[in-house]
């Protein structure tokens, strides 16, 4: 009898932001591009703009017209996506990094000082105190240096610098880049195990690392009184940007992601997870009881757009996971 594929993540794409404005006449903050490009030394890919049915029905959105401005730094890809027809709803003010629609990007620097200094001339919101060096007694994550804050739109971001002991040796090489790449993207979840079931169950990607996180230099980190997270760090088969799931014991979990969130909202943020069997991962996840998105795995026909199917789920927690397949050079 032959056997079936093993299905799994094989590497994470890029990771897509829903945006107020992407560029425009409003004021700077408004102009998600420049941010990127001169805050964070992001270069532009791509800028195109698609509608009709298939990204309809992808990303559950009637009559959806979506701009998708395309941004790498170092070998890693960010998508900005302003949906150009529908208004969506902006990011609570009072977010906190232990509700569970926290997602952040965790963007390596050289020099955390210099980085933090050329940062600080741009419209952001500070979560960090100032950034914050992880103390001796934390082991997996001694000596990392981060400081966490907000993009113009409200999307979390942290800045991360790892002694030569950490990190992949990547992020070591010789570089005279102040910002070199995406390391992972963290994400408030409320059950380890059942994210686990999701991520390395489901998906078949690993636990890299387990870390507890907690004392003063957590709380002013995430700046939430009496912080305490495990950290459990997961990689897709290629490695490359990982997924780290953040299950805050103190002060316990913060608001669940409202149901009627849809993608053009702008705290949508999702992971495009490249896997070697859609249509057998597809199946798979149905059988498991996760939740849909997309009311059907959507073929593209257009060669200029990255990939040729895909399909949108939510993991437990409601975080948003496109799931692709590439196309055939």
């Amino acid at each position: 009898m032959p056997s079936q594929t093993y299905v799994q993540g094989q590497r994470i794409r890029a990771i897509g932001l829903t945006v107020t404005n992407c560029v425009g006449v409003a004021r700077r903050r408004h102009r998600s591009i420049n941010f990127y490009k001169e805050a964070l030394g992001f270069e532009l890919v791509s800028d195109i703009t698609v509608e009709g049915q298939n990204y309809s029905d992808l990303e559950d959105v009637t009559e959806a017209k979506i701009r998708i401005v395309t941004l790498r730094l170092g070998d890693e890809l960010i998508e900005l996506m302003e949906y150009l027809n529908i208004q969506g709803k902006p990011i609570p003010s009072d977010s906190q990094s232990n509700d569970l629609w926290f997602q952040h990007l965790a963007i390596v620097v050289s020099d955390m000082d210099r980085a933090y200094a050329h940062l600080r001339s741009f419209p952001i919101e500070p979560i960090s105190v100032s950034p914050q060096t992880m103390p001796p007694s934390n082991e997996a994550s001694a000596g990392v240096r981060a400081f966490k804050f907000k993009d113009p739109d409200g999307h979390n971001l942290e800045l991360i610098w790892f002694p030569p002991d950490k990190g992949k040796d990547k992020w070591h090489q010789n570089s005279n880049r102040l910002f070199l790449g995406i390391d992972h993207s963290a994400i408030a979840v409320s059950n380890t195990e059942q994210s686990l079931h999701f991520y390395c169950g489901l998906l078949g990607m690993q636990i890299d690392s387990r870390s507890l996180n907690w004392e003063s230099t957590q709380t002013r980190l995430d700046n939430l009184p009496g912080a305490k997270v495990q950290i459990t760090a997961l990689r897709p088969a290629e490695d490359g940007v990982g997924i780290e799931l953040l299950d805050y014991i103190l002060p316990g979990k913060g608001r669940t992601i409202p149901s009627d969130w849809k993608s053009y909202d702008i705290a949508k943020v999702q992971i495009e997870l490249v896997v070697n069997n859609l249509e057998q991962l597809v199946d798979k996840l149905r059988r498991n009881g996760v939740q849909f998105v997309s009311s059907r795995i959507v073929q593209f026909s257009d060669r200029s757009f990255p990939y040729s199917k895909g399909c949108l789920v939510k993991d437990p927690d409601g975080h948003a996971i496109l799931l692709v397949t590439k196309l055939s050079k």
